[in-house]
Formats: C-alpha cells, structure tokens, sequence
C-alpha cells in the first residue's frame, strides 16, 4: 500500500504541507488560494493567473522571468485556475531540481521559493495598478479563451449542461469568466481585488519532494510570513439548497454541427465528504469511466450509436455527467439506452466480475496519479475542499473494498436532473 506522509502546520493564517518523499528528484511547489465562487469576482480570478505569469516586480517581463527559471536548472512555473465544488481555486506550481543531486550547488531550492514568492506577492504594479499593456494583452488573450468555448462543441455542450441543470447555483459560473465582464475590468480593479484575494483566500502551501522537514521549513518562510495576513480564513464546504425536480428537464439548442453532443445530469446526492464516495467511485466506473462500462459496451459498441459514451463523477459538487456524442437523428434511441444502463444499475445488474474489475481499474488509476508529484498533491488537497480528513491510502482500501450492495445503495440516491442535446439545425429532437 502507498503511503503519504504529510505534515501540517498552521503559521500566520497560512498553511503548511509538508511531504518529505525520497521517489522524487525534484522538489514541487504548490500554492493554492481557495475562495467561494462568486459572480462579481470571477473573471478576474480568471484574468490573474494570466497577468501574474507575465513577470513580477523584480522580472517585468516574460522573458526575463523565464531567465531566471533557466537560472534554476530549468525550473518549471505554471498558474492556473480551477473549480471545485462551490469554491475556486488559484495554484501557483513551481518543480525545481533538488540540489541533493546537483554537485557544489547548496540554495537551488531556496532561490526558487524567493522567486515564487517574488511572482505571487511582488507584482508587477505601478500606482496600485496592474502594468497597462500586459493587462490589455492578457484580457484579450483570455477572451479568445472564453470565446474558443464554442469552438471545442464537447466542451461548449457541457457547459451548457451545467447552465441549465445547477441555474442560480454557485457551481453554474463559468470557470473562465465571462465577456461581459472583460471591458468593465481596468488594471486598478485587477489590482484592488487581488489585495483582497491576498487577505481573505484560504491559503494552502505544500512542498513535495526528498527534503529535511525543518530545513524545508525554514525555507519556505518568505511564503508564509507575509507580515499583511494574520489570520487564518475559514471557507465552508456547505452546500446551498438545489431545487428538486420532479420530472428531468429536456433543452435542445441548435447549431451547425454534424455530430450531436447528448449530455445528461444527475444528482448523486453524495460527495467527497460522505461516507457512500467510495461506492459512487466504483458506481460510475462500472456505468461509464472505463473501457468495460455498460455505456461503452452498450451504447458504443453493441448499438453503434455513439461515437463516444462516457461518464464522470463532479466530486465536491454531488454531480454525475453522461457525455455521448451522437448521429443527430439517433438522439431517442441513443437517450433510451443510456437511461436503461442508469436503471440497470439502479437495479443490481451488476455481475462480480464487473465489481472486482472496475474496483482494479480505479485502484490502478489512483496509484497512477500517486506516481506523480503533482497528482499526490492534487488528491492530499481533496481533502482541504472537503474539510474531511481521507488519506489516499484510505480511499483505496475503501474502494477495493465496496460492496455490490453499496453499489445499488448508491444508485437509489441518484436522480436524473437535466437532459441537454446539442443538434443540427432543422433535425427534431424527437427523430
């Protein structure tokens, strides 16, 4: 069994992940901001990671910041955004080579951490306002992203899925941000909010890697002394009320396509945080996560009627999502069988075989993610959305050891939601 060691240290309202590991070369960096979805805010969250990746203070430029990561061994700087359940989330990552490994060099690492605090809390700013030409550059830059959405139909089809199925929820908001917003925002708003977001995110900082636990400690002091933050700030993982309904909702948009996108929602009912999770896993990897599901075999293969069929769990939000691009005149027949999987499941036609099979593959995919630096990360940080401790070696036993009982609990708490077909022009969604 793999086990991560992880200790955690709350110091001046940030906290501290340590996770000495000597399968790695290099040790990984990761700063993550944590803050409830919010409609006013979320563009700019989804504008900051594209201004900050430009250069702080000390390298103005894009150039001169990949100098001095060049200067570290070729270290690796990348940010992002992403959500999870009602919260969205900032990460800074930083791989950098591990001196241990590197004759007569003594501070690779250190140099690194002042350089990634450098790009985090030391912008590049004048008069409490983002720089102005790289803010314009990189608001267009991040239009194009909103606008490709359309472009990418698998893509724009789950979006328009989780637009319709959670309206007025927090999760509905699109991670990118929105157009509409894009004008209205100038580099002093960037700014002014990204000193809020400073003061009030939820800040988690972890470091990977064969290293000294006090050592590293003490290195990674300029992240987690900043003399402005000085407490720690509590995000609730709370769900807010969904409506119910009573009957799934069908929506039928048209386009130019040739190939149907049918998207269909559920609710399951249960999260990361509840005690049925690790039956859910093993409940959407027999539906539709792997090669050997019911919606692959029988939607795919035996009917021909997809050109995929898929399905996945949204973790921290209680969600389960059918992805299955079709022939747009099969949509009743293709919609049928996927619902009759769903209610096979609902109704034990699961076999042994299909239990201790997919229980391997999921087990199989979560070691594969421990493999990996930041897939350890990612899954140790599971549990901070969660606010429910559940170590990676605790989740897979759980799992191998899911029962088919468990499996058709699971599935008597799942309710299909929103239907969402994405079709050609002049084709009915009844053909």
């Amino acid at each position: 069994m793999v086990t991560i060691n992880e200790e955690v240290k709350n110091q001046n309202g940030i906290t501290l992940h340590l996770i000495p590991n000597e399968k790695f070369k290099t040790v990984n960096i990761v700063v993550k901001f944590k803050a409830r979805l919010n409609r006013e805010s979320i563009t700019k969250r989804a504008l900051l990671p594209y201004v900050l990746q430009q250069g702080p203070s000390k390298y103005p430029s894009r150039k001169e910041l990949q100098i001095a990561l060049d200067d570290l061994y070729g270290a690796v700087l990348s940010i992002d955004g992403g959500k999870k359940g009602n919260h969205h989330i900032l990460s800074f990552r930083l791989e950098v080579a591990n001196e241990k490994f590197i004759p007569n060099e003594s501070s690779i690492v250190e140099d690194a951490v002042k350089l990634l605090n450098e790009v985090i809390f030391k912008p590049n700013t004048k008069d409490q306002a983002f720089n102005e030409s790289i803010f314009n550059r990189e608001r267009e830059t991040l239009r194009q992203k909103i606008k490709s959405v359309i472009d990418d139909k698998m893509r724009y089809a789950n979006m328009r899925l989780i637009d319709e199925m959670c309206d007025g929820e927090l999760f509905q908001l699109h991670v990118h941000g929105y157009e509409e917003d894009l004008d209205q925002i100038t580099p002093e708003d960037l700014y002014t909010y990204y000193i809020e977001l400073l003061q009030e995110d939820q800040i988690d900082v972890y470091v990977l890697g064969d290293f000294d636990s006090n050592k590293m400690e003490k290195i990674i002091s300029p992240i987690i002394e900043q003399e402005k933050r000085t407490t720690s700030v509590k995000n609730d993982v709370e769900e807010e009320s969904t409506s119910k309904r009573k009957e799934p909702r069908e929506v039928v948009d048209k386009q130019n396509v040739q190939q149907a996108k049918l998207h269909i929602g559920y609710r399951t009912n249960i999260r990361y945080q509840d005690a049925e999770y690790p039956a859910l896993q093993v409940f959407n990897g027999i539906l539709g996560a792997f090669p050997n599901s019911k919606l692959f075999i029988n939607v795919r293969e035996k009917n021909s009627l997809a050109y995929y069929a898929s399905s996945r769990i949204e973790s921290h939000k209680g969600l389960l999502l059918v992805f299955s691009g079709i022939a747009p005149e099969n949509y009743q027949k293709a919609k049928d069988i996927i619902e009759e999987q769903m209610k096979a499941m609902k109704e034990g036609d699961i076999t042994e075989d299909d239990l201790s099979e997919t229980k391997e593959l999921i087990v199989n995919q979560l070691l594969e993610t421990l493999d990996h630096p930041q897939g350890i990360i990612e899954m140790l940080y599971q549990q901070v959305i969660a606010e429910k401790e559940l170590k990676p070696d605790q989740l897979i036993e759980q799992i191998k050891n899911v029962t088919i009982d468990e499996v058709i609990e699971v599935g008597k708490k799942i309710q299909e939601d929103t239907v969402y077909l994405l079709t050609s022009e002049g084709v009915s969604a009844n053909e």
